[in-house]
């Protein structure tokens, strides 16, 4: 196997002039098929459409929606002009979108009218009201001056907004010239994929992906599953998070293989997906696997199509994964751990590892990237069975944080290893096994969770003097959102108040699930807060209220 130097766009066209009539992406639930040749000619018609609204090399094209089929097709279509899509996961609200609009420059944004108990398009009249009264093309916001595009998928008419069936029409009958000078520009280092990802100082930053960086990284994760243009994924996951647009789409196109989706995860379409298309993997968080595991038709389905896919996302219980090997046929089921900074697989485990290797590690570095455990106080590398940071080096480091040269000279060392900032080991084969972490993250059913983006957050509130944000414990999502409240003298403040304040502002999976007022923290004897005890101090406080959470 060797590196290739493909951009997204190429890569398409390839597949498409090879193999025309295989089926690239399905929505079984509607039974909306893409050959190739056919999802490659509604991108092009996308591209020119998108060109035709100003989007031009570097634009950053922002993607609000859950898994739905134009999804793929702005990916694509922004990829083969050379502009930068930009992520946006669907459970963020106001605050979180006006802020990626404004630190990403979003030049057009694209989104669905919701998800959940979010309304998109009345959140995007609220950020950007100049929509109700300036001219599609000439919009231009205040807040936002960078924006000059607000694009409505699917085919209703939103005041102000284009949609995504008028731009594919628009493409469809303009001339093709604009569109092969664009591509003819494109290079396969070019940013491709810029996504978000919170740090410890509380503000999110904007990873900036390659074309180089994203298809190699599912390039060598597909060979670990032995992928061929025979393998159907089905893929459940978000496309928002690298796990959708890279372990799994990355995967598919680099061999020429089948995407099935699901557009939101629902146990009972992923079994049904699964038996209809004859899936071969299938990915998922543990929790997911779970959810399909104890659905009360399982029994109903033949699933016996399934080998192998990615259980990845937050720690394997191996239980779990001994199920999904012997009920759901997925024997050669991998995962990968990895950050979105690189690309985000660093290792992986293969086909070919015994079960106990493949429920108790991480298994071994990817095939081109460098894994060491550093010491994290020498930055020396630690000798086996030692713990340190994980760290790694080679084709799958980003670019870098967007307009943050400083978080990216903080995370990337001067030997060119980028730093996980979580602990693990390394045994005398090659595996690693994490331990913990460094950072203060929190990982609730694979999402990430920083405490300082939420302790930013509360700030605004008036009653509060100090807060801190930790993990606590949960036997179904590994951790949820612990919030350590300090109320000012003369204050008062319930726990349905702080939740009250968080609804509609920040991401549901982030806003607390357990409030603790206190009136002081475990401190270090330099007057330092000892993040690490919150956990247990939550757990006693919630032992006390006859709470048991493991």
């Amino acid at each position: 196997m060797q590196l290739i130097d493909y951009t997204m766009g190429g890569l398409l066209e390839k597949w498409a002039a090879e193999i025309p009539d295989h089926e690239f992406i399905v929505y079984p639930d509607r039974d909306l098929r893409f050959t190739y040749k056919t999802f490659n000619e509604r991108v092009d018609d996308l591209a020119r459409g998108l060109l035709s609204i100003g989007v031009t090399r570097g634009s950053k094209v922002g993607v609000w929606a859950k898994n739905v089929p134009d999804w793929l097709t702005i990916f694509f279509a922004s990829a083969k002009i050379g502009a930068v899509l930009v992520t946006v996961n669907t459970n963020y609200k106001s605050a979180e979108v006006a802020y990626i609009l404004e630190n990403a420059d979003i030049h057009t944004m694209c989104m669905v009218n919701g998800y959940r108990d979010s309304d998109y398009v009345q959140i995007m009249y609220d950020l950007v009201p100049e929509l109700y009264v300036c001219e599609r093309g000439k919009m231009r916001s205040e807040r936002f001056p960078e924006l000059r595009n607000v694009v409505y998928i699917g085919h209703e008419k939103q005041r102000g907004m284009y949609t995504t069936t008028e731009l594919l029409v628009r493409g469809h009958y303009d001339d093709d010239r604009a569109l092969r000078e664009a591509s003819a520009q494109v290079n396969t280092h070019d940013e491709v994929n810029m996504q978000y990802t919170s740090g410890t100082t509380g503000f999110p930053k904007g990873v900036l992906l390659t074309h180089h960086n994203i298809l190699n990284n599912g390039l060598t994760v597909g060979e670990c599953m032995q992928y061929t243009p025979a393998d159907r994924v089905l893929t459940c996951v978000p496309l928002f998070h690298c796990f959708g647009c890279v372990l799994s789409l990355c995967a598919v196109i680099t061999h020429g293989s089948t995407m099935v989706m699901v557009e939101d995860f629902d146990p009972l379409k992923v079994l049904a997906s699964v038996q209809k298309e004859k899936c071969t993997a299938l990915y998922g968080v543990p929790t997911m696997f779970i959810a399909e595991l104890n659905h009360p038709m399982f029994d109903m389905f033949d699933l016996s199509s399934l080998r192998t896919g990615i259980m990845a996302g937050a720690p394997c219980p191996i239980e779990t994964l001994k199920q999904v090997m012997d009920k759901m046929y997925c024997r050669d089921i991998i995962s990968v751990y990895g950050l979105t900074e690189s690309s985000p697989g660093m290792t992986a485990t293969r086909v070919t590892d015994p079960p106990e290797i493949r429920a108790t590690t991480v298994g071994r570095s990817l095939p081109f990237v460098e894994v060491k455990v550093l010491d994290p106080e020498t930055n020396q590398e630690c000798p086996v069975g030692v713990q340190g940071e994980m760290c790694c080096k080679g084709y799958n480091i980003m670019k870098g944080y967007y307009k943050n040269p400083e978080a990216t000279a903080a995370i990337i060392d001067e030997n060119g290893f980028l730093h996980s900032g979580d602990l693990g080991v390394m045994d005398e084969q090659g595996y690693f096994r994490i331990t913990g972490r460094i950072k203060e993250m929190i990982i609730r059913g694979g999402e990430n969770i920083y405490p300082r983006e939420i302790e930013n957050f509360l700030y605004n509130m008036p009653q509060i003097e100090s807060v801190e944000i930790s993990g606590i414990p949960s036997p179904k999502y590994g951790e949820e959102v612990g919030a350590f409240i300090k109320v000012k003298e003369g204050q008062t403040l319930t726990e349905e108040e702080v939740k009250l304040f968080c609804r509609g502002q920040i991401a549901r999976y982030k806003i607390p699930k357990y409030i603790f007022f206190v009136d002081s923290y475990p401190m270090t004897a330099s007057g330092k807060i000892q993040k690490y005890k919150l956990k247990d101090l939550g757990l006693a406080l919630l032992k006390e209220q006859g709470v048991e959470v493991i």
